[in-house]
């Protein structure tokens, strides 16, 4: 028998997205391998982590609900105008539960926080979980402070925000040797799973991955996602800009744009209106995954620049002058 995401959350089959956000919310801070010491926490973290994955996605969820975590993982039918004789999907859980951890406490370590503001939350659940790992606290540590986080850029390009991608970053930190004095160098790859419409700006946390010493807490390391220049269009949030450059003549008389989209077709407009400099038309749809919900998308939006002539001939002018309003 496969797994039962719900009972992993604990949650009942008809749980609303928000019930699902809280017992992650719960679970994760509960099994977390920083505050739960005990043989087997991280195996359990990574499973809370993979149930969020899934239940959190309304695709895979609508495919689990149907057909398990064994039809998930072996090649259900994807839902949609297909059914069953629609293309298989396929999932597999890649994604780094620390890293998902980090991203939803927006960055922040929450165990730090509660060291920082005791008793100034009003969660119940958040409070039980925060005091157990206190009391639990190994001695001596409270002395130590944390260095402050080391933040790297992490580039993606358009396409890669549209589709997701995974990344693997190389960095080099320091770290005690077994007499707990020496330091060695060591270099780790941490892999980085972006997700579908994520906004410039997004934080990926690796807790304590920073350099290591006898008198400190290593530093939390931070990617940045920052966006690359492309060479078609820009972004606006969840939009994307295409600029389309115009003849005089096409925007007054009327034209066709054939415009590019991200995953490489092309869409023909039609416009028989009067587009004046800096005027926008929206193709609903055609943008980028919305963070929060990855199956709606963004607009695409055409900005016209005009190109005006750099002169007229005079016959041409008068001609003008005789036919255009004042």
């Amino acid at each position: 028998m496969g797994k039962d995401y719900y009972r992993t959350l604990g949650l009942s089959r008809g749980a609303s997205a928000a019930d699902i956000r809280r017992a992650y919310r719960r679970q994760a801070l509960r099994c977390h391998p920083d505050k739960d010491r005990s043989p087997g926490a991280e195996q359990r973290f990574k499973e809370v982590a993979e149930a969020y994955d899934v239940l959190s996605d309304p695709k895979k969820r609508e495919i689990f609900d149907k057909y398990g975590e064994e039809g998930l993982k072996g090649g259900a039918p994807s839902p949609g105008p297909g059914g069953s004789n629609g293309p298989t999907f396929t999932y597999t859980f890649r994604g780094d539960p620390h890293a998902m951890f980090a991203e939803f406490f927006d960055g922040r370590n929450p165990f730090d926080t509660f060291f920082v503001q005791r008793g100034g939350g009003d969660d119940e659940e958040g409070e039980e979980a925060f005091g157990a790992f206190r009391v639990g606290f190994p001695r001596g540590r409270e002395g130590r402070r944390q260095d402050p986080p080391v933040l790297h850029e992490l580039r993606v390009s358009l396409e890669e925000i549209y589709s997701g991608c995974t990344k693997k970053m190389k960095i080099s930190h320091k770290r005690l040797g077994p007499d707990g004095k020496t330091l060695r160098n060591e270099d780790k790859i941490l892999s980085i799973e972006v997700k579908r419409g994520w906004k410039e700006g997004t934080k990926i946390t690796f807790p304590k991955e920073g350099d290591q010493t006898p008198n400190n807490i290593p530093a939390d390391v931070v990617f940045v996602l920052k966006d690359k220049p492309h060479d078609v269009f820009r972004r606006d949030g969840s939009d994307i800009v295409y600029p389309a450059r115009i003849s005089l003549r096409e925007a007054l008389c009327g034209c066709t744009v054939t415009v590019p989209t991200l995953d490489g077709r092309s869409i023909p407009m039609h416009f028989q209106d009067v587009l004046k400099p800096g005027v926008k038309r929206r193709v609903p749809g055609e943008g980028l995954p919305l963070p929060r919900c990855p199956e709606q998308r963004g607009d695409l939006v055409i900005e016209f620049e005009v190109k005006f002539p750099d002169r007229i001939p005079p016959a041409s002018k008068t001609l003008l002058e005789q036919i255009l309003p004042l």
